[in-house]
């Protein structure tokens, strides 16, 4: 299956580069590119692209309010399966990494990462995985944030939240696991409180520290 990825960065050279990149992968292709949010917007609607590689600092509509609009089109369109959103940004601040990743990104990247990692991280969110460059997991994954909860989820909700590790939505994890959304829903806020999280995002990052041992 070749993963199609739409290019969103309001500099040429950059758009370019990432083309080039791109296009000479096995099984990766470009399925357009965009120098602005509407722009961006609109190609996805057109495209159905599988990963969306996305500034944040962009023209006429941020990349987050872009993000924003990707979602409202996954909902209109009734799709059951969204593009996956890599954030590539140069913007480095953890308040930012914060908000992307509530936004609902599967990875968050910076333009200095190295292209044959870009090229992984492309795969890695397609499958489902998510990712984010270790100067933005730092701040997100600070030890007092977390709860040592992790013993006292069920075997079910363990389930629910390695799903959530997977950047699926309630209606993904309920076909995966053969349950109703409510019962999801259900789920995912019993995780979140055995966790001591705030929302799906922190539990997701959890999983992940979890996983890698940190």
């Amino acid at each position: 299956m070749t993963i199609r990825v739409l290019i969103v960065d309001d500099h040429p050279v950059v758009r370019r580069g990432l083309r080039a990149l791109i296009e000479v992968q096995d099984g990766i292709e470009v399925a357009g590119e965009a120098g602005d949010g509407p722009a961006a917007l609109a190609l996805a609607a057109e495209h159905d692209p599988d990963v969306i590689l996305l500034d944040l600092k962009l023209p006429a509509m941020s990349g987050l309010a872009a993000m924003s609009g990707l979602a409202v089109l996954t909902e209109l369109k009734a799709r059951d399966a969204a593009s996956k959103v890599l954030v590539l940004t140069s913007v480095t601040d953890p308040d930012s990494a914060a908000q992307v990743m509530r936004a609902g990104a599967a990875g968050l990247l910076y333009k200095d990462v190295d292209p044959d990692a870009l090229v992984r991280a492309i795969r890695a969110v397609h499958d489902g995985h998510l990712l984010l460059a270790p100067e933005a997991a730092g701040p997100l994954l600070r030890p007092a944030t977390w709860s040592p909860g992790l013993d006292a989820l069920t075997t079910r909700e363990r389930e629910v939240l390695a799903e959530l590790a997977r950047g699926r939505s309630n209606r993904e994890i309920a076909r995966a696991l053969n349950v109703s959304e409510k019962t999801v829903k259900t789920h995912v806020s019993s995780v979140l409180g055995k966790l001591g999280v705030q929302d799906r995002t922190q539990a997701a990052l959890f999983a992940v520290r979890r996983e890698h041992g940190a």
